[in-house]
C-alpha cells in the first residue's frame, strides 16, 4: 500500500491530502497502529501523517490512546460506515438461508463481497459445532488466497483481473497459495467452467473452503456464499455432498433478488 501517488484509474481529480487521509482510516480498519509505523507503511513523512491523524482525531474518526500511544478508529467512523446500504438487502435475503445451511451442513457459512483485491465478509452464520471456523464481518483477506475471493474474482473479465493485480504480488500464506497471477488466472477459469472455488488450506493450514458465486437479476456476480470447515472434518466427497446445498441457497438467493 502506498500513498505517494495521488492519480485515479478512473481519471478523476484527487485532492492528495485527502486522499491520504482516507488511506489512514483505511489501514486503521485493520487495527491499532503507532504514528511511526503508520508513516513506514504507508511510505509518508512523519510530519505528514501526525498532522493527518490530529485532523481524524479532532474530527472523531481516529482516536489516540496515550497509553499504548497507538491510533485506531473513532466512533464517527463507525457513524458514518453505518450509512452504508448497498449490501443490506442482500444480506437480509441471505441470512436466513445461511443460518438453515450452517445447521444442514454443520459447518460455517458465510457472505462475501469483492472489494478491489479483497474478500469482505458482509454476514456470517456459525458452525453449531464446538471446533470452527471463527471470522468476523467486515474482515478483509487477500481474495487471490480464499475461495470466496476466488469466486468473486471468477465473475470479472481476465483483463480486468489483470489490471487490479498491476504491480500487485500474490502473498504466500501455505505452502498451497496460488502466488503466481497466470496459475491464478488458469484456476478462476475453471471456477467460471464449474460454478464454484474451493480453498484446500491455501490461507489456514487445517481448513477447507467451497464457495459459489451469487448473481443479481442481470447475471452479475455480486457476492458470494461459502462453506468452511475443519480439515479433518472433510471427508473424500465433501465438496460434492456440501456444494448441492450450497449452490441451492445461493440460487435461491439470486431468485429472490430477481424479485
Amino acid at each position: 500500500m502506498t500513498a505517494e501517488s495521488a492519480s485515479s484509474p478512473n481519471g478523476h481529480n484527487l485532492v492528495k491530502s485527502a486522499d491520504r487521509a482516507l488511506i489512514i482510516l483505511e489501514l486503521l480498519s485493520r487495527g491499532r497502529h503507532r504514528l511511526s509505523d503508520i508513516a513506514e507503511t504507508l511510505r509518508l513523512p512523519l510530519s505528514s501523517v501526525h498532522g493527518l491523524l490530529g485532523t481524524l482525531v479532532h474530527r472523531g474518526f481516529a482516536e489516540f490512546d496515550p497509553t499504548t500511544r497507538t491510533y485506531g478508529l473513532g466512533l464517527k467512523a463507525w457513524t458514518v460506515g453505518q450509512g452504508y446500504t448497498g449490501h443490506r438487502d442482500i444480506v437480509g435475503l441471505a441470512l436466513p438461508l445461511m443460518e438453515r445451511l450452517a445447521q444442514q451442513t454443520g459447518e460455517t457459512v458465510q457472505l462475501s463481497r469483492l472489494d478491489g483485491i479483497e474478500n469482505v465478509y458482509i454476514a456470517i452464520a456459525e458452525s453449531p459445532q464446538p471446533m470452527k471456523l471463527v471470522s468476523a464481518v467486515g474482515m478483509r483477506l487477500p481474495a487471490h488466497s480464499v475461495a470466496l475471493g476466488k469466486a468473486l474474482l471468477a465473475g470479472l473479465d481476465d483483463d480486468e483481473i489483470a489490471a487490479r493485480y498491476t504491480d500487485v504480488e500474490l502473498e504466500r500464506f501455505t505452502d498451497h497459495t496460488i502466488t503466481d497471477l497466470g496459475e491464478l488466472l488458469a484456476q478462476l477459469d475453471q471456477v467460471r467452467r464449474d460454478g464454484y472455488a474451493t480453498d484446500d488450506e491455501e490461507y489456514i493450514i487445517g481448513c477447507r473452503c467451497l464457495a459459489v458465486p451469487i448473481r443479481d437479476h442481470a447475471g452479475h456476480v455480486v457476492a458470494g456464499m461459502s462453506v468452511s470447515a475443519p480439515t479433518p472434518r472433510c471427508g473424500p466427497n465433501w465438496t460434492e455432498e456440501t456444494r448441492t446445498p450450497l449452490t441451492e441457497a445461493a440460487t435461491a438467493i439470486h431468485h429472490q433478488l430477481r424479485h
